[in-house]
């Protein structure tokens, strides 16, 4: 694609005061490849590194009851008497802003746990 020079004098004047490039000339001389980005008015660009203690509020890791079928004992296995999921982690339920949940977990006191019992599978957030 060739830039008109009125197209070239403008980018030139961005590029020495130090400003961004307007989408408009980006996509000219870089091509079309637009990232999907949410925007909403205060939205700031700044990185939240916040940590927050995480609390229990209730353990749920009972086990589905299964009606009529017999429990296969390797099922089991995962269990102890009382239902509770026997060592290692845990699915968690965390209430919060999602943004701070995110950089808690990120930058938090759990994170060598959770890196240590293989990561986080899913985020689900709602």
């Amino acid at each position: 694609m060739k830039l008109l020079s009125n197209e070239i004098r403008d980018i030139v004047k961005y590029l020495e005061a130090g400003k961004p490039l307007p989408d408009q000339y980006r996509f000219m001389l870089f091509g079309d490849k637009r990232e999907v980005e949410l925007v909403w008015n205060g939205k700031t660009g700044e990185v939240c590194n916040a940590v927050l203690p995480f609390q229990t509020i209730e353990h749920v890791d009972e086990p589905r009851a299964e009606s009529g079928v017999q429990k296969k004992e390797s099922q089991l296995s995962f269990f102890d008497a009382r239902g509770r999921q026997l060592g290692g982690w845990a699915n968690k339920l965390i209430w919060g802003d999602n943004k701070l949940i995110l950089s808690s977990l990120k930058n938090g006191s759990l994170r060598k746990e959770i890196e240590d019992q293989g990561g986080i599978k899913l985020i689900y957030i709602d």
